[in-house]
């Protein structure tokens, strides 16, 4: 049997703890003229309880753009039980009163969350140190070697173009005049195959990126 033991949201400025864990929403049932509310699980609920009814699988929630929403709001009580020890069956376990079912609440052991979020724009400041410290953090470079078998015949170049050389000198010129969390990500130019499609790559990625870095200072880009 194929169960999904995962899932993908992104967070957003009105993402919040009701779509997250739970909260109270409308009962929408044509046959009813009178509105009705109920409690409904979140996401994050819904796969704990799956994760808890099948502990000899690993689940995971992955949070793209973990920073855009407030995550201090989004997270409410997990801030303390998201920690390994304070999950269910852990050395101190612990459970939370959860305001809208009045259930107890815990995590388990077995659910691991990833978030992803871009460094350029120090997005880390935005979640408060009691989070941060709750995370393990990994740098995720661009990685210019996986170009090698790119381009036109996935010869690893356009023309007498070499697509890594290429991503290679423009993000050690990036680092150089403004900071490696400023590189270009190797993925802009993994579906490239001709000079077309570089220059279009160049056009409405790599230029309009590089004037913003560079406030328009044409003689640095």
């Amino acid at each position: 049997k194929s169960i999904k033991n995962y899932e993908f949201i992104t967070f957003h400025q009105s993402f919040s703890y009701e779509d997250f864990i739970e909260g109270i929403k409308p009962k929408l049932d044509d046959s009813d003229k009178d509105v009705s509310y109920e409690i409904k699980d979140g996401v994050f609920k819904k796969l704990c309880l799956k994760a808890e009814a099948d502990p000899a699988n690993d689940y995971a929630i992955f949070i793209d753009e973990i920073n855009r929403g407030n995550v201090s709001a989004i997270f409410g009580e997990l801030i303390t039980l998201i920690e390994q020890d304070k999950r269910k069956g852990a050395t101190n376990a612990m459970s939370a009163l959860l305001p809208y079912s009045k259930n107890q609440f815990s995590v388990p052991q077995n659910l691991d969350i990833y978030g992803t979020m871009n460094t350029a724009d120090r997005s880390v400041e935005a979640l408060d140190t009691a989070l941060r410290r709750r995370f393990s953090f990994e740098e995720m470079l661009p990685k210019p070697e996986l170009l090698k078998d790119k381009g036109e015949n996935e010869s690893g170049k356009v023309g007498e173009i070499n697509l890594e050389e290429l991503l290679k000198t423009i993000n050690e010129r990036i680092e150089a005049l403004v900071d490696r969390d400023h590189t270009i990500g190797h993925a802009f130019f993994m579906e490239v195959d001709s000079l077309d499609s570089l220059r279009n790559v160049f056009a409405n990625k790599v230029i309009p990126l590089l004037q913003e870095y560079f406030y328009g200072d044409y003689a640095k880009m």
